[in-house]
């Protein structure tokens, strides 16, 4: 748990977000490279970030009102339940056009920027989630370069291959039904 629970972050605020429910935003220009907050919360096993994550996701699945599941991956051992209200963190949403990235630094997660931020700009990153399980994610971006699903970066190249082979096969069934009639 972070130390400092009530100790207000001179960079950033949480507000709604025209991306996904509520977001962070920059309360003031912010200069690439700066560490702007931690990922804060309860150290947890994998096995237990396993359980909590399935329950939060089948609560979700039955209530819209129901929030997200807030665990960050740590390391091979520990996940970090970002579910706190000290934890503002857990409010970066998803971009395929991310302006911060987060870095595990003594097993640590910090978010930092990775270009410069105006004031009032929404804080995004690279959720990285894993290409087996993309349907499972929709993006909601609206980033010119978005693919639809939240993946990680270096997977966004393989989803597109992988839509436009689908689609190319969906096409070629429906040109063929087209000729046989």
């Amino acid at each position: 748990m972070a130390k400092n629970k009530t100790k207000k972050n001179k960079w950033v605020f949480v507000k709604d977000s025209g991306i996904h429910g509520k977001g962070v935003f920059a309360k003031r220009n912010i200069p690439k490279e700066k560490r702007i907050m931690e990922y804060v919360g309860e150290r947890i096993s994998k096995k237990e970030s396993q359980r909590r994550g399935t329950k939060q996701m089948e609560e979700a699945a039955k209530n819209r009102k129901v929030g997200a599941v807030y665990i960050f991956d740590l390391n091979k051992k520990w996940d970090i339940d970002g579910n706190v209200p000290e934890n503002i963190a857990r409010f970066a949403n998803h971009s395929c056009n991310e302006n911060c990235d987060a870095f595990n630094i003594d097993n640590r997660i910090f978010y930092y920027t990775s270009k410069k931020i105006k004031k009032g700009q929404e804080i995004l990153i690279d959720y990285g989630y894993d290409l087996e399980h993309f349907l499972d994610h929709t993006c909601k971006c609206g980033s010119d370069n978005c693919v639809g699903f939240i993946v990680a970066k270096d997977d966004r190249s393989k989803l597109k291959k992988m839509r436009s082979r689908k689609k190319s096969k969906s096409l070629l069934k429906k040109s063929k039904k087209r000729q046989v009639a």
